[in-house]
């Protein structure tokens, strides 16, 4: 801070206040006393920092992971800051290449389409949209042109970009690298530079992505941008971090009583995180409740019954609760199982378990299912079937039970 700025203890602590506030549950801030200047200049001016997080639409479904970044991005907005929400529509068609060790498939501007709309109706569910400054990265790297990517590209050198962990990696192990994942931390940076951030916000993982955008800014004339980076959220399996990819996630979206039993389903060493990063709640009130002599079992139904709230209201987590207890804990069948007619789908009066899966939305694809039957989930009228080319001759008033929480009875 300026030294007149030292001198002045409202100001201090106001600066003290947020910056509590805004390190919540985060792993690292990158030029903290360049932010402490800026918020200092945004109390005394009344004009709020600009705070930038870059969301690549590449799927229709956020997980609980995704809420991280976008929780301190709300926490910067109610603070009385400008929160710049950026669709990475043109970095989504490069595809990222953090933490991968090959190249991820492109998408056609119709699917990025597609999963923009979703991302942002689910980011809703964490910001209020109505104060948030939406762009989109195609409205400058798309006008670029290749006289502009050209010199984009001039403003880094292969070894800075190589210098990537995971790059090193591949190129180590003789997996190709290519070209064009190259620009894709250039365009992160780009991003930077024309929404001039002054702070942008980013999974630990993307630490280098939001380094070359301090870089590009720097070279741009404009004061380099704070970064504040959060910790990757551990998934269901407590060993990696959590993807959908693995089979660990919790997507926001998910139905109450699904969201609640996975909740349940955490070791009990994820709790403080959970707690920590998915609620709002003080961390010495965590600290209190977790140490105070509870069951783990009641504490993760409470912390299940606040993250379920959050997203469907305190009704619908309460009834999950109550479900799980029923379904769960006292072996009951639900109450309110959904039906699913198979008229239409048999073939001779039967249908393979994997299509059956699917057809009951239990699986998106048949490797998917596969997985789900290997693995002993996959229940008929209580029987377990680990066939993965079993026919099944439903019955009306059969029960297909796939994992510890999902039921439909077959209809004919």
């Amino acid at each position: 801070m300026d030294e007149k700025d030292c001198h002045d203890p409202a100001l201090s602590a106001e600066i003290d206040r947020q910056l509590e506030i805004i390190k919540r549950g985060s792993v690292d801030l990158i030029d903290e006393e360049g932010l402490r200047r800026r918020l200092a200049r945004s109390i005394r001016s009344g004009r709020g920092l600009r705070v930038k997080l870059g969301v690549d639409p590449t799927a229709h479904d956020l997980h609980l992971g995704f809420t991280l970044p976008l929780n301190r991005l709300r926490a910067f907005s109610d603070l009385g800051h400008t929160p710049v929400l950026i669709i990475g529509d043109a970095t989504a068609m490069v595809g990222d290449p953090t933490g991968k060790n090959r190249a991820r498939p492109q998408l056609s501007r119709e699917m990025v389409d597609d999963y923009a709309a979703s991302y942002l109706e689910q980011a809703a569910l964490v910001l209020d949209m109505d104060r948030v400054e939406v762009r989109r990265n195609s409205e400058w790297l798309h006008a670029l042109g290749f006289t502009g990517l050209i010199a984009l590209a001039a403003k880094a050198t292969v070894a800075q970009i190589l210098q990537r962990d995971d790059f090193q990696k591949r190129y180590a192990s003789g997996s190709p690298i290519h070209l064009h994942e190259f620009i894709y931390p250039l365009m992160q940076a780009w991003d930077s530079v024309v929404v001039k951030a002054d702070v942008e916000l980013g999974g630990q993982d993307q630490l280098f992505n939001l380094l070359l955008g301090r870089d590009l800014q720097k070279l741009e004339g404009q004061e380099e941008q704070a970064c504040l980076l959060t910790p990757l959220l551990v998934g269901l399996d407590g060993t990696r971090k959590m993807s959908k990819s693995f089979g660990n996630a919790i997507g926001i979206r998910e139905k109450p009583e699904e969201m609640f039993g996975k909740l349940m389903s955490i070791p009990d060493a994820l709790m403080r995180d959970y707690w920590l990063h998915l609620t709002q709640d003080d961390p010495v009130d965590i600290d209190r409740a977790l140490n105070g002599g509870t069951h783990p079992r009641d504490l993760k139904d409470l912390l299940a019954r606040k993250i379920v709230s959050r997203f469907w209201g305190s009704a619908a987590a309460d009834a999950a609760s109550g479900h799980f207890r029923r379904v769960i804990s006292e072996k009951q069948e639900p109450d309110d199982m959904p039906e699913l007619a198979l008229a239409d789908y048999l073939e001779e009066g039967r249908i393979g378990l994997i299509r059956l899966i699917v057809l009951a939305g239990f699986a998106q694809t048949n490797g998917e299912a596969r997985r789900l039957i290997k693995q002993g989930g996959v229940k008929l009228d209580g029987t377990a079937i680990q066939n993965e080319r079993f026919l099944v001759e439903p019955k009306t008033g059969q029960v297909l039970k796939v994992g510890k929480r999902r039921y439909v009875r077959l209809i004919l």
